[in-house]
């Protein structure tokens, strides 16, 4: 199905707080085979919201909108809709003994939130038993779906009830395709050849030390077709491929070190933990990964991984044989059957003539073996952070395969 996303408010038009959720939304309806033709963001006004929402369910099968259905006086959503639509605001009776019920806040807070309860004529409270603001609203045979700006809530509707609501039509066949190590350009070298197939449709992505490809076929295209298409990319992505949909690298990595029994450590420097968050993400990762150090000082690569101190004035901290030093130690330390370890230079200071910003170096050990790679990352401090944590664990998944 064809589908726009609306997100609504002045935080997110002023650039105060980041629109993540539509950015959610729109992977989450890819991946379940819908494709998003259009994004809006609105401010809070009436007017705005109405003319854009108008527009979108003129043009789309199904419209989502974020955002605006708070309690205060700028949540104007469904003010909006009342007047765009002539679908005047209707008192759910459902949702205010609901309301009414609450345990916690006291009258004045319970009175302010009666607001949740008065919804356009017509909409259908999503889930009844949720503790968050969202119903559906049909309106010329094109399904409107209103959710909260919250990204966790608006994730947990989207998962819970409208993607089954729209599951009952389905157009397109889609996979997401991660790969690490390859550039947007060499993988569309690739893949050119592909995309010659009036029915495929491929799409490059960019994603911090990553990219995405998309593959996407109509509905004209048949499952043989889309399966030798399939095939077609995996063979050519070959192991630079890691995961499909949703997996993440971490989970990746985490599957080869469960499958082979093994567990991982991490030492940290430049990247502060990011390592570690990105391994923790992963529900069951204590089953493979031991745990992590961030030793950003040297006084704490000596203390903590007994980094030696003429190594550290010898060669620098942001070294190969420093970070060899740190994964070694470390899995001597924490009985880990392999560990990375990463040190660099994020910027945007720091930097000099023989070590610029973006000098990194990653030590891996495994199996009585220690190395280093260095490399040169270029970018902000936080694209720097990123790249260093994403070929840190494309290391540890490429020396894993190889063994």
């Amino acid at each position: 199905m064809i589908g726009e996303i609306i997100a609504i408010g002045d935080e997110l038009t002023c650039g105060r707080i980041i629109n993540s959720t539509s950015a959610l939304a729109a992977r989450e309806l890819f991946l379940a085979g819908h494709q998003v033709v259009a994004m809006h963001t609105v401010g809070d006004s009436v007017k705005q919201i109405g003319d854009v929402l108008k527009q979108a369910i003129s043009e789309a099968d199904f419209v989502i909108v974020t955002g605006g259905l708070g309690p205060t006086t700028d949540d104007l959503t469904n003010e909006a809709v009342a007047a765009a639509l002539h679908r005047p605001a209707t008192l759910n009776q459902e949702l205010l003994a609901r309301i009414r019920a609450q345990p916690w806040g006291d009258a004045c807070h319970k009175q302010s939130l009666e607001k949740l309860a008065w919804l356009p004529e017509g909409a259908e409270v999503l889930n009844t038993k949720a503790q968050m603001s969202g119903h559906v609203l049909v309106h010329d045979a094109v399904p409107v779906f209103f959710l909260p700006g919250v990204p966790s809530q608006a994730a947990r509707l989207l998962t819970e009830t409208v993607l089954p609501r729209l599951a009952v039509r389905k157009v397109t066949a889609m996979r997401l395709y991660r790969t690490v190590g390859l550039s947007e350009c060499e993988i569309n070298r690739r893949l050119v050849e592909l995309e010659q197939d009036g029915s495929t449709s491929i799409g490059y992505y960019p994603a911090g030390g990553e990219v995405h490809i998309s593959l996407s076929m109509t509905e004209n295209g048949a499952d043989s077709d889309f399966n030798r298409a399939d095939q077609c990319i995996r063979t050519a992505l070959s192991d630079w491929l890691y995961g499909t949909d949703q997996e993440s690298l971490a989970e990746a990595v985490g599957k080869l070190l469960r499958a082979q029994n093994l567990m991982l450590a991490t030492a940290e420097s430049c990247t502060g933990g990011l390592i570690s968050s990105k391994i923790t993400a992963v529900s069951g990762s204590s089953e493979w990964f031991t745990g992590g150090v961030v030793a950003y000082s040297n006084h704490l690569k000596e203390v903590l991984l007994a980094v030696d101190q003429d190594l550290l004035r010898s060669h620098g901290a942001v070294s190969g044989p420093v970070a060899e030093a740190m994964a070694m130690n470390l899995a001597e330390r924490t009985g880990a059957d392999i560990t990375v370890a990463v040190t660099g230079i994020a910027g945007p200071g720091g930097g000099s003539e023989e070590k610029p910003v973006g000098t990194v170096y990653i030590g891996l050990f495994f199996k009585n073996q220690v190395r280093s790679i260095h490399h040169h990352f270029c970018g902000s401090r936080n694209e720097i952070q990123e790249m260093t944590a994403t070929i840190a664990l494309d290391l540890v998944r490429r020396e894993l395969l190889e063994k």
